[in-house]
């Protein structure tokens, strides 16, 4: 039961972070930067867009491993 939880709460989670748009532009500089290339046709805008969601995936993906590899220790000394 506390399985499909936390996969389900995983899966809400990841969906949040891909669904908001304004995980384009993190912060204000950010935004200014990305809004006035993208009126001024840049493609600079995409990579720095990438950048930022890069940046933001591996802590998370670190954070989660770390979480994981806890949590499957911990059930196995409670077995």
């Amino acid at each position: 039961m506390k399985k499909n939880i936390f996969i389900l709460l995983a899966f809400f989670l990841v969906l949040f972070f891909l669904s908001s748009s304004e995980l384009m532009a993190q912060c204000a500089m950010c935004k200014q930067v990305v809004d006035s290339g993208t009126k001024n046709g840049s493609t600079v805008a995409k990579g720095l867009n990438t950048g930022i969601l890069y940046l933001l995936i591996v802590p998370f993906l670190a954070v989660g491993t770390v979480t994981i590899a806890f949590l499957k220790r911990w059930k196995a000394t409670q077995k």
